[in-house]
């Protein structure tokens, strides 16, 4: 739900990272995602670049193998570009609403990006992003239970959100179920390790929880 904004990334000479792809045209799906298993951590990071610009949701799943790659730019690429391919919804006339909604919240205009989400939902709710916009809104505005609710329904159409999983373990941060902020963080965790915060916050919260164990000893 609470994320860090997309990241922005030079696009690298995909022609010579991807041999297969001809020198004067950029790869296609089928190379993209072959290349996310070759040795050489430069094609790997093109191919993953390429499927921010094309891929599909099923390619995002094929993309949280690289989120735990030994190379630390392969992973900023796949954060970038799950984020990319989560933000299409493959209709045009939603995607100008989803842009309208973003801009709504960048300018903090809260209830009319929810009225536009909520459009979104309805016209086509199973596209999850949706569904995450909103929460975060509503996160934003305090109703943490309208949050929820919406989170849930992004892990229906997208388990690997950790984005809405960590926006979860917020929430109960919050409210103060820190048992339940840690599973959540956890989860988060599991899918993308590369989450800033998340592992401190953790051990923060253990030690905040013996330390409410000790006191009712």
């Amino acid at each position: 739900m609470v994320c860090a904004p997309w990241l922005r990334i030079g696009i690298l000479a995909l022609a010579v990272c991807l041999p297969l792809a001809a020198a004067d045209k950029a790869p296609t799906r089928a190379q993209a995602l072959k290349a996310l298993a070759q040795a050489s951590a430069d094609v790997r990071r093109a191919g993953v670049e390429r499927l921010g610009e094309i891929g599909t949701m099923a390619d995002a799943d094929q993309l949280v193998a690289r989120l735990h790659d030994e190379d630390e730019t392969v992973r900023l690429y796949a954060n970038a570009s799950m984020w990319e391919i989560w933000s299409r919804s493959g209709d045009r006339a939603i995607d100008a609403l989803y842009a309208r909604g973003v801009q709504q919240m960048e300018m903090s205009n809260l209830p009319e990006a929810v009225a536009t989400f909520s459009e979104i939902i309805r016209r086509k709710p199973a596209f999850a992003e949706a569904w995450n916009k909103r929460a975060t809104i509503y996160y934003m505005m305090g109703k943490f239970e309208l949050s929820m609710k919406d989170c849930d329904e992004v892990l229906k159409r997208n388990p690997n959100h950790f984005g809405a999983l960590s926006g979860y373990g917020q929430i109960h941060l919050n409210q103060g179920n820190f048992e339940q902020a840690i599973v959540y963080f956890e989860r988060a965790l599991k899918v993308n390790p590369n989450l800033r915060g998340a592992p401190e916050t953790i051990l923060l919260l253990r030690r905040q929880l013996k330390e409410r164990q000790d006191k009712t000893i």
